[in-house]
């Protein structure tokens, strides 16, 4: 690609590229590693190729349009990003059956697969610094666009052929318009709540009140759903907002997510603090033995941070805070001590990566436009082989196959 040149605004279809191998899958789509070009030789691209039946699907049990809004956002979204730690859009392709975006492939996998390589599944901590530097800027970057993140993890966490990270998947993202990044009150005044939202905001209460006590009011057969559909409280002057959307992965999920009263920006902040222990200890701190439990241990236990006291182990405690209020903000964790010297304005000029990965891509062409279909559908619509037993190739979980 040359100078100045986007293929963002491009359309593209399945001439236009090779595509040779599944490599991950998410709530509603499969990423396949392609060649851009229809050539063997042709730059590496990630295709995350998204079921149109599914977001049917999906909208039809919500009743609303939320689902088509998610990847109309995820697309808009990944146009205006002019960042290095975040990726490009590099074109939008559609059939009848999927949709599909075009953006940068990283060559190194996971940070959560990085981690698990590691001799004691952890990281030393002049690495984790390294790589909570490169966070602290691509979440303050979507924070100043007034995108709130909601799905930090280390599966979400890439590592880019150069060694350094790129924040990925953004289907749980949300705008809101705060005015400031970090700082949002807490007492906004909701707009009239109609009797959806209302109904909404009663499962949440419950959802409060059974972590809290230990007792869920579902059996174990139907758990809520992690997501539902976003509702959003925003003062009268409509300067900030704060949704009401209940999403996020179950480990690194917020406590005022949990508790229903709203949240903002810092949301963001408690995932991160999650994922600085989880690289610190190679588990993370609120991990109970099912849902339920994490819930509960999220909303009223403390972290465990053993060892001696480090400016790592500092920092981690005061993100996380429960209260959002009291939760540390962006610029106190950039001057706080356990970034003592990093100058954030050149550090990704002149830091240099923990890792730096092979760029060794397989070249064989493994999957047609019609393979693609059938490979997306039967991942999310699975069917039984002729003898009745369910083909495990199409639900294959390992840490080569990303499960974000």
């Amino acid at each position: 690609m040359g100078d100045g040149e986007s293929t963002s605004d491009r359309s593209l279809n399945f001439e236009d590229m090779t595509v040779v191998s599944a490599v991950g899958r998410g709530a509603k789509g499969v990423v396949f590693l392609a060649r851009a070009g229809g050539r063997r030789s042709g730059e590496c691209v990630a295709l995350k190729v998204m079921s149109k039946a599914l977001i049917a699907q999906k909208r039809t049990r919500k009743k609303d349009e939320e689902e088509y809004g998610r990847v109309s956002f995820e697309e808009e979204v990944l146009r205006r990003f002019d960042h290095p730690l975040l990726p490009r859009l590099r074109g939008v392709l559609e059939t009848e059956k999927v949709i599909a975006f075009a953006i940068d492939y990283c060559h190194g996998g996971t940070l959560h697969s990085l981690r698990k390589k590691q001799t004691e599944k952890m990281f030393s901590d002049d690495t984790i610094r390294f790589y909570a530097v490169e966070l602290v800027l691509a979440l303050e970057y979507l924070h100043e666009m007034g995108i709130v993140y909601r799905d930090l993890k280390p599966e979400n966490v890439m590592i880019q052929e150069n060694g350094h990270i790129m924040l990925v998947d953004f289907d749980l993202s949300k705008k809101l318009n705060p005015k400031s990044p970090h700082s949002l009150s807490q007492n906004s005044t909701p707009s009239p709540n109609s009797e959806k939202r209302s109904r909404k905001q009663q499962r949440l209460t419950r959802i409060y009140s059974f972590c809290n006590s230990g007792i869920s009011p579902w059996d174990s057969d139907s758990e809520p759903p992690l997501s539902t559909v976003d509702s959003v409280r925003r003062t009268e002057s409509d300067s900030v907002e704060k949704s009401n959307s209940f999403v996020g992965t179950e480990e690194y999920v917020a406590p005022e997510i949990l508790s229903g009263k709203g949240h903002g920006f810092s949301v963001d902040w408690w995932s991160y603090g999650i994922l600085l222990y989880e690289m610190l200890y190679g588990t993370t701190p609120f991990k109970g033995l099912n849902r339920k439990e994490t819930f509960y241990r999220i909303l009223t236990k403390e972290p465990e941070l053993t060892g001696e006291k480090t400016a790592l182990r500092d920092l981690i405690s005061r993100l996380l805070e429960k209260d959002p209020d009291r939760r540390i903000p962006v610029e106190e964790i950039k001057g706080h001590d356990f970034f003592k010297g990093v100058k954030w304005d050149k550090v990704l000029h002149i830091a240099r990566p923990p890792y730096i990965p092979t760029n060794e891509v397989e070249n064989k062409v493994g999957f047609s436009k019609n393979d693609v279909e059938v490979f997306v559908n039967e991942v999310f619509f699975p069917t039984n082989d002729d003898d009745g037993v369910e083909n495990p190739e199409h639900n294959k979980k390992n840490d080569d196959f990303l499960i974000f």
